[in-house]
């Protein structure tokens, strides 16, 4: 209930205090699930004292229990332990400190650990955070890799290393992080954030070594896997071995089985490359070899045909064609020529002999009157009519007598 208070009329800090104790009172136990960070059993001591923090968030609280009430669990239950608390919160009024009175701790089992996963990986799928078509293709020849990864690991040095002996040019931005226990989510998500962030890195790998399903959790956080899924830059998650399989596998750009496959498969190796060049080269040059070569067999054949071997043969072979043509059509043409002119003196023989210069040289002579008109009849003329006689020599005139 809210207080009727003022700047003239405040409450004493005891008084705050007992009322923020009363409501605490009232809430009853409850459910806790956490991870154990710090634990403390004082020999002889009656009570134990430990601290249960949020897994995924920079949250923690105090928890005490009756020795008798963590004995129970003492065999299976250790520091980063995930636990189950029946715990009633109390307040203490002196301090104003909240703290957790716990009755009962069970630890969390694999077996529910998994199951877990299981239905987050399930409600994560759905959301289509694992969908391939998400997923962003790698750099061929990355200028600057962001590594994230447990300080001076075997995991570090598997990464550095592997890249640096297939390509000696390759850099590397390294944020070292706690890979297990309370602290990894929120160390992790910030280191790859931040790598995301900065424009240079062209992938980023997200590496630890092999441990338990309990030291692996981290990585099959639900902020982790919506932060790498909220990257810009490709994630390569390489988390344990081959059989490990934390979420952050799915919901990455590529998954490798090891810190040492993520570098291989993050870097090209430069011999390989200079031995693909090569081929490459080779395969180019048999290539370029094969078509001069096939282009000089088709010269050579273009060559070697007649038309070009001798070119004038054709043009000789034609001149003789045109010659025997030639001759062939002044042959004909001459024994036309001759023919004619046969026909034309024959011809000729026979005009001059039907023609009248012809008869008149035979002592024929034809009478023609002063009208040029020619005489064919005697009643055509009259007496004395003067006529000129035409013959073969010549011509005279004459006049008809009676």
């Amino acid at each position: 209930m809210a207080l009727n208070t003022s700047a003239e009329a405040p409450l004493p800090v005891g008084e705050v205090s007992r009322l923020i104790g009363g409501w605490i009172d009232r809430l009853g136990a409850v459910w806790v699930e956490g991870q154990i960070t710090q634990l403390s059993r004082r020999p002889g001591a009656g009570v134990v004292f430990l601290t249960l923090r949020d897994p995924s968030h920079d949250i923690s609280v105090g928890v005490t229990c009756y020795r008798q009430v963590f004995d129970a669990v003492a065999d299976v239950v250790s520091e980063g332990a995930r636990v189950v608390v029946l715990a009633k919160p109390e307040w203490y009024a002196p301090r104003g400190q909240l703290s957790l009175r716990a009755a009962e701790i069970r630890p969390v089992g694999v077996g529910e650990l998994l199951a877990r996963l299981e239905q987050l990986k399930k409600s994560l799928t759905a959301e289509g955070l694992f969908a391939p078509g998400r997923k962003k293709a790698l750099p061929f020849l990355p200028q600057l890799i962001g590594l994230v990864c447990g300080r001076a690991s075997a995991a570090e040095r598997d990464v550095l290393e592997n890249a640096r002996h297939r390509w000696p040019a390759v850099r590397f931005e390294v944020r070292n992080v706690a890979v297990q226990g309370v602290h990894a989510v929120p160390q992790v998500v910030q280191a790859v954030k931040e790598l995301d962030e900065a424009g240079e890195v062209d992938v980023i790998i997200v590496a630890r070594g092999g441990g338990s399903v309990e030291d692996l959790l981290p990585f099959s956080d639900e902020q982790l896997v919506r932060a790498v899924a909220a990257c810009r830059t490709p994630v390569v998650s390489a988390i344990g071995h081959e059989p490990d399989n934390p979420l952050l596998d799915y919901v990455a750009d590529l998954r490798a089985s090891t810190p040492t496959d993520a570098a291989k498969k993050v870097v090209p190796d430069v011999g390989e490359e200079y031995e693909r060049v090569q081929q490459l080269r080779n395969r180019a040059r048999r290539c370029v070899e094969a078509l001069v070569e096939r282009e000089e067999r088709g010269l050579a054949q273009a060559l070697a045909r007649p038309s070009i071997e001798d070119p004038h043969r054709m043009i000789d072979e034609r001149a003789d064609h045109v010659a025997s043509l030639v001759d062939r059509s002044r042959r004909t043409l001459g024994h036309l020529l001759d023919r004619a002119s046969s026909e034309l003196t024959h011809t000729h023989a026979r005009v001059v002999a039907l023609s009248p210069a012809a008869t008149l040289k035979r002592g024929y002579a034809v009478l023609q009157k002063a009208d040029g008109h020619v005489v064919r009849a005697p009643d055509e003329v009259t007496a004395d009519e003067r006529l000129r006689a035409r013959v073969a020599e010549g011509e005279f005139t004459v006049v008809r007598g009676d």
